[in-house]
């Protein structure tokens, strides 16, 4: 029989000193409760550098009196952390995501304490990190001292996931719902073509890695006729649910982790978080794995779709800032792109709609001074916009600048056809 000895997340949190490094679990495994309990220690204690990617829940970083206190080392950046990242109290380390783990185990960012959300132990002791595994495994591994939320509504998944009590110094029990993301609400008319687009490219077989957002999930949508299809992707949401019903994807013909799909976190609503609670087909995965090129290139057919904020008319993709303003991060966008273009008829994917929601085009000749080139103009294949798709591989910048400009928004043609003409002092059509 375990003896647990449950403790307040106030006392939990005590042993957190002014100059410690603290990993926060992240995504619908931030641990809000543990979270909440360290800022309000922000009169104690001073200097603490806190580390994550994306952040979920009723937390925030950027308080006023948190400043002296907290320092917001991000590894990614989301909504909770993007005013504190772009301020004197945050900043942010340009990383693939794939590279993080080696930042823990390499004690580039060594960690001091660990502030994790897992499932409630099973009888021999192991509780699970439930929904994100990604860069939490290596956090926990090297930790010097691990804070666990315990949570009966964790889902209990399969894979790198499992941590035994024995690793843990302090438990909380504390039940809460996890944060939610539902991607299907509010989706524009271009979004939708996007995501058909992005379907009549993906072949029977493929193994689909899907980045962040509605676009993906539009994608999904789209892959009902489909068959044999692979999952080998950093993070699903709820639209891989029906297709893994239905035995449209089904792993069957991936190489690695044949009739598993593969993952390193899972965000979406709770019937994701049941459906993937003890499904040994999920196996949710260290990053460092996970987002391995080695790895990814191994699948046949392997099909990466992601997402940019502009891409410039050579091919040069920014995804991570608008201008120098932190707006996410790096990811796995580059792990994917990498990996699905050296897999055996793969093919990686940078998708985005033609302009804003306030009608400034994404294809521009120039990107905005001080915004950061996530995918280079070497590495860029497929680009998807609702008007169309083209291949950037193997053509010059004068044939690129072509390319994208005829899937750029009409409102935006006549301009960037200017701007062709005063970079390659030549006409469109010459």
């Amino acid at each position: 029989m375990l003896q647990i000895n449950y403790i307040s997340a106030q006392e939990a949190v005590k042993n957190i000193r002014s100059g410690n490094r603290v990993f926060i679990h992240g995504s619908a495994a931030t641990p809000v409760c543990l979270v909440n309990a360290l800022q309000n220690r922000y009169n104690e204690i001073n200097d603490v550098e806190l580390v994550s990617i994306t952040t979920l829940g009723d937390v925030n970083f950027d308080k006023p009196e948190h400043r002296k206190s907290f320092f917001f080392n991000s590894l990614f950046v989301s909504a909770a952390t993007r005013d504190v990242v772009n301020s004197n109290n945050g900043d942010y380390v340009p990383v693939f995501l794939s590279q993080i783990p080696q930042l823990f185990r390499k004690n580039i960012l060594p960690i001091d304490v660990a502030l994790i959300h897992v499932s409630p132990p099973d009888a021999h002791g192991y509780c699970s990190l439930g929904t994100s595994v990604d860069i939490a495994r290596a956090a926990v591994d090297i930790a010097k001292y691990v804070i666990a939320q315990v949570n009966p509504l964790m889902p209990r998944t399969h894979g790198d996931s499992f941590i035994h009590i024995n690793k843990i110094d302090a438990m909380v029990w504390q039940k809460a719902e996890l944060p939610e993301v539902d991607y299907s609400f509010d989706v524009s008319a271009a979004v939708e073509k996007i995501g058909y687009n992005i379907a009549s490219l993906v072949e029977d077989g493929a193994t689909l890695q899907l980045g962040i957002g509605s676009i993906p999930d539009q994608v999904l949508k789209n892959l009902s006729t489909h068959k044999n299809l692979g999952i080998h992707s950093e993070m699903i949401s709820d639209g891989v649910i029906p297709l893994i019903e239905k035995g449209i994807i089904n792993n069957s013909q991936k190489k690695l982790n044949v009739g598993h799909s593969v993952t390193a976190f899972i965000t979406g609503t709770r019937k994701l978080y049941d459906f993937v609670n003890d499904n040994p087909g999920v196996r949710v995965m260290d990053i460092a794995y996970v987002n391995d090129t080695s790895i990814i290139r191994q699948n046949a057919k392997a099909t990466a779709i992601n997402s940019a904020i502009e891409i410039d008319l050579t091919g040069q993709v920014c995804s991570d800032s608008i201008g120098t303003y932190q707006y996410s991060g790096i990811g796995g966008q580059m792990d994917f792109i990498r990996g699905a273009s050296l897999s055996e008829d793969g093919k990686p994917i940078i998708a985005l709609p033609s302009q804003t929601s306030k009608g400034i085009s994404r294809i521009v000749p120039f990107l905005k001074e001080g915004a950061g080139v996530v995918t280079t103009r070497g590495h860029v294949h497929w680009v998807v916009t609702e008007y169309g798709i083209v291949n950037l591989f193997g053509k010059n910048l004068k044939q690129r600048a072509q390319a994208l400009i005829q899937i750029a928004h009409p409102n935006h043609r006549e301009w960037l056809e200017i701007a062709f003409y005063e970079r390659f002092k030549k006409d469109m059509l010459s």
